[in-house]
């Protein structure tokens, strides 16, 4: 049952099941989770064939009365000095290449745009320079926020609609989904169920691989509801993920070394940060204890031919052997082994709330993150108006597609573990069960941190709130 396969050229290797049904039992959404799932995802489908005049009347574009400031804060006056570190950019090279597909019988596009950040001295990011492509010329002006309304409102959609890609793509398909799907197949294969691993791990791998198989179906496959929805299709969707695998780090996958690495370990108002690195420790500190209760001495590691066979199928069917990944092709010491299951878990559970759970909040407003554009960048100054941004954004058709999909993934479909529950006791022994009541004494003390600092923010961060916190990759 746990055969792998490559679902396209570049991608992670993947379970060789097509369809949920024959997926094992034990790996099947549960009947009452399966019947809430397939109902929304059935009422999406309805809604997304529904002819023109209806899909308008649910997605009616009220936005076009509002103000175009939707990308941070405008700057004003530009400070005559930068401080060091007071400067960020977004960089979307990533995207050069990638095909457009059609939508509706018209050629979408796609930008690889730059954004300029900089941080005030109120602590806020603002943008203060955007280029739309990566060759700079006189074809590819730089935008400026004293530049004329439209022409930087545009800029920034352009630059959202990047993000939009990278983001659901990368940061949420490939990092999370496809990453936890790779963990979870070497588990189930290369680890007896009496492996201190596998009883540690089992828990942050449940339902992931039903809704994985389930998107390869329904959501990202050839035919799903984001080929229909975004301006790669399936196919640029398929080269960009390749391009992401092929730049992915070990390190862009654990928080703090990802931090440093950005730039952004001290960034204030950071909040997916500041209660990332709380989770992070709290795991941290569980793992020391589970694994040095069970592998007291480095030579234990290296001793173990399970746990070898194990992380070498990951990095060969998840990283397909590449070396410059620096993800670890064998495991030596205690430490390193307790760094690896930490970033799993992390990325199992808190790293997949922190992209999935605000998807609607934030692109249901469709100019905010639109999910293709029907128009070039602009390669001069001063063209830009209303008419022409509104013949840029998605259509309507397109629109409605893409708010289905963010609704039907931030839907909860019941039958939820959160975060450090474990109803299925898996370990025996009085020490490890020891450490799960520390741990979840700690994430108790983390959900009332953020309580009380979620009561002075005008808009809440709540998606890393432990109790929403899914303990597995599985929606």
């Amino acid at each position: 049952l746990y055969s792998a396969r490559q679902f396209a050229p570049g991608w992670p290797r993947c379970l060789d099941v097509p369809t949920v049904d024959q997926l094992d039992l034990n790996n099947q959404y549960s009947p009452s989770r399966s019947a809430n799932f397939s109902q929304r995802m059935g009422t999406a489908y309805v809604l997304v064939a529904t002819d023109g005049e209806r899909s308008m009347w649910i997605c009616r574009p009220t936005w076009i009365s509002f103000h175009f400031n939707l990308f941070l804060t405008d700057a004003t006056d530009l400070p005559l000095h930068f401080q060091k570190g007071n400067l960020f950019l977004i960089d979307c090279e990533i995207l050069e290449g990638v095909p457009a597909t059609e939508l509706n019988g018209h050629r979408q596009q796609i930008s690889a745009p730059l954004c300029l950040l900089y941080l005030n001295p109120k602590g806020e990011m603002i943008p203060i320079a955007i280029q739309l492509t990566q060759s700079p010329g006189p074809e590819s002006p730089i935008f400026v926020p004293s530049d004329s309304e439209w022409d930087w409102t545009l800029a920034k959609f352009w630059v959202r609609n990047g993000t939009f890609h990278i983001h659901e793509v990368l940061t949420h398909l490939l990092h999370t989904h496809l990453v936890v799907e790779v963990f979870t197949l070497a588990t189930l294969r290369q680890l007896p169920m009496c492996h201190p691993v596998y009883k540690l791990l089992l828990p942050h791998t449940r339902y992931t691989l039903h809704i994985n198989t389930l998107g390869r179906v329904r959501l990202f496959g050839p035919g799903g509801l984001i080929d229909q929805a975004t301006a790669t299709g399936y196919p640029g969707l398929s080269v960009l993920l390749a391009k992401g695998l092929s730049k992915l780090t070990y390190s862009s996958l654990c928080l703090p070394d990802d931090l440093q690495e950005r730039g952004v370990a001290t960034l204030p108002n950071y909040y997916y940060k500041d209660d990332g690195m709380k989770l992070w420790g709290a795991m941290e500190s569980f793992i020391y204890g589970i694994i040095s209760y069970y592998y007291p001495r480095d030579d234990d590691i290296k001793g173990d031919p399970e746990l070898q066979a194990w992380i070498k199928e990951i990095f060969t069917e998840g990283l397909l052997g590449r070396k410059s990944s620096g993800f670890p092709s064998s495991l030596e010491t205690v430490t390193q082994l307790i760094k690896l299951l930490t970033m799993m878990i992390y990325n199992c559970s808190v790293r997949h709330a922190s992209v999935n759970n605000g998807q609607f909040d934030f692109g249901a407003w469709m100019p905010n993150y639109p999910s293709s554009m029907r128009k070039t960048p602009p390669t001069t100054k001063g063209t830009a108006t209303l008419e022409n941004i509104l013949e840029t954004l998605p259509d309507v058709s397109t629109t409605c597609s893409t708010l289905l999909i963010l609704w039907l993934l931030s839907q909860e479909p019941g039958d939820r573990r959160p975060l450090g529950h474990y109803p299925d006791e898996h370990f025996t022994e009085d020490v490890p069960k020891t450490l799960i009541g520390a741990f979840q004494r700690r994430l108790a003390e983390i959900s009332k941190e953020i309580e009380e600092r979620n009561k002075s923010l005008p808009l809440p961060y709540t998606y890393l709130y432990p109790p929403e916190i899914e303990n597995s990759t599985a929606i």
